[in-house]
């Protein structure tokens, strides 16, 4: 054969090796994304890098220390599945038997936890602008006085698939892509944690943010009845329990209702209102949560046998509440969605405000669309969070890697089996393991301008925690004039700091 015959036959089949590929955009980002899983790569080893420090707090010095690193997780025949990313932080000669022991972590699913970790729980914070908002370049990395380290150690999680967490080289990503597999991982991570830092006698806590909270409700109950791990308390922050109170569909009318006052604060922020709702926030929230409640579920509930002044009643109402036209709701057939209202309420000044926090407002290409661009409450973090953490935990705590950091991991499609539609909920979960630990309590906090996990959401999903009144009595609450990542926000931060150290102090001890 010649060299030309030769080549000719290696082009042409190099060619259909290629198309038999489909383009690049077309593969799911999963596939593209993923960490490699090639068979036959060795087993990493977990990396621990400790390093010594002192902050202060309330004036007094506490010194620590920051262990980052990894923890190998395998499964019940020995086989190693996932390398596991944590940041901990822990108070020097104090008592492992008496000092409390807090693991957080954030949600997504997909999300890394270092939003918490650098806004709030860490002892170093990102410096954002006044009252939270976009900061310029360069960002600075500041030290953090409201983090709860001086009442509490801390052990920053990363999700697998997220952060600098990955699966083990050869096994599939997809099994720890879902709402139970998250929680027998996460389980099993503070089953491992506990043991290999002799933490088993500490008052343990659990912090999640959003999906973290809905991963908290379950993993109380994975820590019970798996690795016998009782908790002292948990704090759910920016909450959804129940998805049926954020997915609005044809056949779920609960999202209207529970949005509906973060719609009312959000007009309130903008001055949307009328003057008489403007005078007092609390107030007028709390005018619009017994509407929310009362009438306008009524309304929703009657459905096509509304009568045309009941309707029309309404909507003026539901205007009055949202700072939108009486016109447009009852275009909408009286419900809300919240893209479109992010949209609406300040399309007269060519402005959208934002999802995780309706305080944030930007400037659309298309004033005259139905959806926002992007988020500017989202895209007014991602930049100095990923710099500055990515530098602090290289620099600062001796991490050493060149793996990219997912901030939002490839984790879809998430797998929401044994629930059997879209609404897949944790709130008989949570009563449960409340029921079998009658010392556990809870701490709910939330943003009033949070549109991702409404405040009102909340308060629906434990006004159906259990029908007797001792769990209600279990839970406490707080509120912040701020939106789902409270804590950006100074003000915010300090009372933040207050209520989850309350809570901590008041229930370490059974």
């Amino acid at each position: 054969m010649s060299r030309t015959l030769l080549a000719i036959i290696l082009v042409l089949f190099a060619s259909a090796a290629a198309l038999a590929q489909p383009p690049a955009q077309q593969r799911p980002a999963q596939a593209a994304e993923a960490p490699s899983t090639e068979p036959g790569k060795p087993v990493p080893d977990e990396q621990i890098s400790q390093t010594q420090h002192a902050a202060r707090f309330d004036g007094v010095e506490l010194k620590y220390t920051a262990t980052a690193g990894t923890l190998l997780l395998k499964d019940a025949q020995g086989k190693a599945k996932a390398d596991v990313f944590f940041v901990a932080y822990t108070a020097d000669g104090a008592d492992a038997a008496t000092r409390p022991l807090t693991f957080s972590y954030n949600g997504g699913p997909g999300a890394a936890s270092i939003w918490l970790h650098m806004g709030f729980m860490g002892p170093k914070r990102v410096q954002m602008a006044e009252d939270g908002f976009q900061a310029g370049p360069p960002f600075e990395l500041v030290d953090n006085d409201s983090s709860p380290l001086d009442v509490t150690d801390i052990v920053m999680i990363d999700a697998i698939s997220t952060g600098y967490s990955r699966p083990v080289a050869g096994e599939n990503p997809n099994q720890f892509h879902g709402a139970n597999e998250d929680l027998q991982w996460f389980g099993e991570f503070i089953r491992r944690y506990v043991t290999r830092f002799n933490r088993w006698r500490s008052p343990k806590f659990l912090l999640g943010e959003s999906y973290g909270t809905f991963r908290s409700a379950g993993l109380a109950g994975e820590l019970q009845q798996r690795h016998g791990i009782e908790l002292n308390g948990i704090v759910l922050v920016s909450t959804v329990l129940d998805f049926a109170t954020i997915r609005p569909a044809e056949n779920n009318d609960r999202p209207n209702i529970t949005f509906l006052p973060t719609y009312t604060a959000t007009a309130w922020y903008h001055k949307k209102l009328a003057p008489e709702l403007q005078a007092d926030l609390k107030k007028t929230l709390d005018e619009s949560r017994a509407f929310a409640l009362g009438e306008y579920a009524t309304a929703l509930l009657k459905g096509n046998r509304l009568t045309e002044a009941e309707r029309k009643a309404v909507a003026q109402k539901v205007a009055r509440y949202t700072g939108l036209s009486a016109e447009f709701v009852e275009q909408a057939n009286l419900r809300i969605d919240s893209a479109r209202f992010r949209k609406e309420l300040l399309r007269d000044k060519r402005l959208v405000t934002g999802r995780l926090d309706g305080r944030f407002t930007a400037m659309d290409a298309d004033a005259a669309g139905e959806r926002q661009e992007f988020d500017p409450s989202n895209t007014a973090i991602q930049g100095p969070y990923t710099a500055l953490f990515v530098d602090y935990v290289q620099r600062e705590l001796n991490y050493k890697t060149d793996m990219m950091y997912y901030t939002s991991g490839p984790v879809q499609p998430w797998n929401y089996s044994p629930y059997t539609n879209r609404y897949a909920s944790h709130v008989e979960p949570l009563r449960a393991a409340m029921a079998r630990n009658p010392f556990l309590r809870i701490l709910v906090v939330c943003g009033y301008y949070d549109m991702a996990t409404p405040f009102f959401g909340a308060e629906y999903d434990v006004m159906h925690l259990g029908w007797e009144p001792g769990y209600q009595q279990r839970v406490s609450w707080g509120y912040y004039e701020a939106g789902h990542m409270m804590y950006i926000r100074q003000a915010s931060l300090r009372q933040l700091k207050k209520d989850v150290a309350a809570f901590i102090k008041s229930n370490q001890k059974k």
